[in-house]
């Protein structure tokens, strides 16, 4: 699942700043200075969710959601 990418968190990253999504769909910020990453914005200091996905080695009628703190959870 591609994650839904609002360019306002896009546009205020740091300058030494970049972003990834897993395969699962969580945004990760990376720090190209200093090599690190951190699951939450450089600015906001918040997680920034991607919503819900349905996989298939869930049950059917459960997805998969994320927290704002981006603790995995699972919905029926």
């Amino acid at each position: 699942m591609a994650a839904d990418l609002h360019p306002q968190w896009i546009s205020c990253l740091p300058s030494s700043w970049s972003y990834g999504v897993t395969r699962d769909g969580r945004v990760f910020f990376i720090n190209e200075e200093a090599k690190s990453t951190t699951w939450l914005h450089p600015v906001s200091g918040e997680a920034v969710i991607t919503g819900h996905r349905k996989t298939p080695d869930l049950p059917t009628g459960w997805e998969e959601g994320f927290s704002f703190e981006g603790a995995r959870c699972f919905i029926k």
